[in-house]
């Protein structure tokens, strides 16, 4: 799941405003007089609605092959697989207006911000990455046990993930308010 989700949302979330910057057809989307959130907040949707299921039902999957159909630890990887869906697709689409090589840049994001948080304690409470199984461990401390003494708190985790999201939900909309489209 950790270099899965990361790849997977980042492939699509960062192409999210790529068929309209490359066919010059932003220009026309972005002087229409639309709410710049309703043109930000659907892109963002479309890279949940089509990566999350994929993820969350493989995930979901191999959780209940692997617990012995236990339903609990497999609810607790779909709540935060969904989290992590959500807040890394606001992220690699901000990062898709921001620049053209979005693509490298959230690469080196995934494999460098997130990679270290998997190594030390206090870097994952600015990781989506350890808010994602920081959800899964407090949904479940149970069945996940050996996530316990690696995971910040559950209620940091879930603050995390939302101010992430919604951080980043905002920061597109002001991009595409600042954009010069000439």
């Amino acid at each position: 799941m950790a270099g899965i989700l990361p790849i997977v949302t980042m492939a699509l979330a960062t192409s999210a405003f790529g068929n309209e910057l490359e066919d010059k057809t932003f220009g026309y989307l972005v002087l229409m007089p639309v709410a710049r959130w309703r043109i930000v907040l659907p892109k963002v949707i479309a890279s949940l609605v089509i990566c999350g299921p994929l993820l969350v039902v493989s995930e979901v999957v191999a959780t209940l092959l692997g617990f012995d159909g236990e339903i609990r630890p497999a609810v607790a990887v779909a709540v935060s697989l969904t989290a992590g869906v959500f807040a890394y697709a606001t992220i690699f689409t901000w990062a898709g207006l921001i620049t053209t090589r979005a693509l490298p840049f959230a690469l080196v994001y995934v494999l460098l911000w997130e990679g270290i948080s998997s190594f030390i304690r206090d870097v994952d409470y600015l990781s989506v990455h350890g808010y994602t199984l920081a959800i899964m461990s407090g949904l479940d401390e149970s069945s996940l046990p050996g996530l316990e003494e690696r995971v910040i708190e559950l209620p940091s985790a879930i603050g995390g993930a939302a101010v992430v999201t919604v951080l980043f939900l905002l920061l597109g909309v002001r991009r595409l308010r600042r954009m010069d489209v000439s």
